[in-house]
């Protein structure tokens, strides 16, 4: 074994433990400390017996075992931990030296450390590692950005453990500056959620519509695998709806459905809002968990609000050819509204991100990873300068193509009562996106006559604004404009 370790790691929980065990097996050596070193003493005689770990039982001795120039990576809780062991670790590190944030950090606090630690001499990296805890083992998702003069120090590491894709490609590259990795992280997560959700109203229309127990949706959900939905989330709703319990029954029914979440899909729905971006799914995915998570007051509210009750009479197998289609369909817009978020972040950050790369990287390793992403990657291939995915010919043919099955999943749903909130809103989306006048002229007509806000007109240049006395009794004066 080395003397010195090529990279340090601290924080040896499961994440931690399984990307160290990944890199060791790449042929660097990794220097590991946890702030309960009990836990470093247990790996290095347990899981990393025999091989390139050292062991370190202070920040002190793991900076010491390192390599010039050293680097550190945590994987470690957001948030003030992580602020914690930048200031421990600054005073020990010399000019050069990099730290790196592997965890799930909100981006502004990576743009503010990043700013933190280059004032300080030394060069900062947050990524994003997608891919749970296999990932982080086999191959994860990473998605780098921080301080660029650090990227060919680390290059070779993660892009050795990345995962890799057909040809060899690994699912790693360079983002951009400051929070930008951690940014593209937390969209990939807003996706994350907005797959997750509408793949869940397939599941309880199914259900609650069609009549079908757990076991039969696993053999459509079987069948969906080896088409044009074929993604990791498919895959494991497939294998999760044939899971049975001790008794034999589907154990997914006797999972409480309330939804638990940890904050990225709600920071993804505050950074649209922030910057304008209409992310209409994945904001409905969010709110969907914070629905399910009031358990006590809809069990209340189901038992003294009548509704419509769920009757099908239409063709069972033409419904679940329909429900494959909109699920495609409300992908599509997931995605398309991403990248949306993306580009506008690249705009206000400054951010030079390239979206091929991002879809490649998101190929293989992470929660989202799927077959449609090969085709995102061809758009922005032949079209870097691409304004909005619906835009390119094969994603424009594609979503005009299933929007008839995919109106009537989501009128056959609202018919019966069955609250589809995620496919539902990808769909107005999709017909607000197509067409060139929407009734927002009464809205600004309503804004300037209640607040004297003004107005564009349609027979006038674009930042000409105007304003009317709708009433008589107003003046002239009007209020400044407010643009999102």
């Amino acid at each position: 074994m080395k003397s010195k370790a090529d990279i340090g790691l601290i924080g040896l929980a499961v994440m931690g433990e399984n990307l160290v065990l990944n890199m060791e097996s790449k042929g660097y050596t990794v220097a590991v400390y946890n702030r309960t070193v009990e836990k470093v003493d247990n790996f290095v005689n347990g899981r990393g017996k025999g091989k390139n770990f050292i062991g370190a039982h202070s920040l002190e001795e793991l900076v010491t075992s390192l390599e010039r120039p050293r680097k550190v990576m945590m994987l470690v809780k957001a948030g003030q931990p992580v602020d914690d062991f930048i200031e421990q670790l600054i005073p020990l590190l010399e000019p050069g030296d990099i730290i790196i944030d592997g965890g799930n950090s909100h981006f502004p606090d990576t743009i503010r450390r990043t700013k933190l630690v280059e004032e300080k001499g030394l060069l900062y990296i947050g990524t994003g590692v997608s891919g749970g805890e296999e990932g982080a083992l086999l191959g994860p998702s990473m998605m780098p950005g921080g301080s660029p003069e650090a990227w060919p120090y680390v290059k070779e590491i993660f892009q050795a453990v990345a995962a890799k894709v057909e040809d060899g490609s690994p699912c790693c590259d360079w983002v951009g500056e400051n929070g930008a990795g951690h940014f593209v992280k937390m969209v990939h997560n807003g996706i994350e959620y907005g797959d997750m959700q509408i793949i869940n109203e397939a599941y309880h229309l199914m259900k609650e519509l069609l009549g079908m127990d757990a076991f039969e949706q696993h053999e459509v959900f079987k069948k969906w695998k080896s088409g044009r939905l074929d993604s990791y989330l498919i895959e494991i709703t497939a294998d999760i709806l044939a899971y049975k319990d001790e008794d034999g029954s589907p154990l997914v029914e006797k999972i409480l459905d309330t939804a638990g979440q940890k904050g990225t899909g709600k920071w993804t729905a505050v950074s649209a809002l922030d910057l304008g971006i209409p992310l209409t799914l994945i904001g409905e995915s969010v709110f969907s968990r914070c629905l399910s998570a009031q358990k006590e007051l809809r069990v209340k509210a189901s038992g003294v609000i009548a509704g419509k009750k769920p009757a099908f009479k239409g063709d069972k197998q033409q419904f679940i050819g329909d429900l494959e289609q909109a699920l495609y369909g409300a992908k599509i817009i997931s995605y398309a509204q991403g990248y949306d978020l993306m580009m506008e972040a690249a705009k206000e950050y400054k951010w030079n991100l390239n979206y091929g790369g991002i879809a490649l990287m998101w190929r293989g390793g992470c929660i989202i990873r799927s077959v449609f992403l090969g085709d995102i990657k061809k758009a922005f291939d032949k079209n870097p300068g691409l304004e909005n995915l619906l835009l390119d010919p094969f994603f424009k043919e594609s979503i005009e193509s299933v929007q008839e099955s995919w109106r009537r999943v989501c009128a056959t749903a609202i018919e019966n009562g069955i609250p589809v909130p995620a496919l539902t809103s990808a769909l107005s989306y999709f017909d607000g996106f197509r067409n060139d006048r929407l009734p927002a002229n009464l809205l600004q007509a309503q804004r300037d006559y209640f607040g004297a806000h003004q107005y564009e007109r349609v027979d006038k240049p674009r930042g000409q604004f105007f304003h009317t006395d709708w009433t008589g009794r107003g003046g002239s004066t009007a209020s400044t404009t407010y643009q999102v």
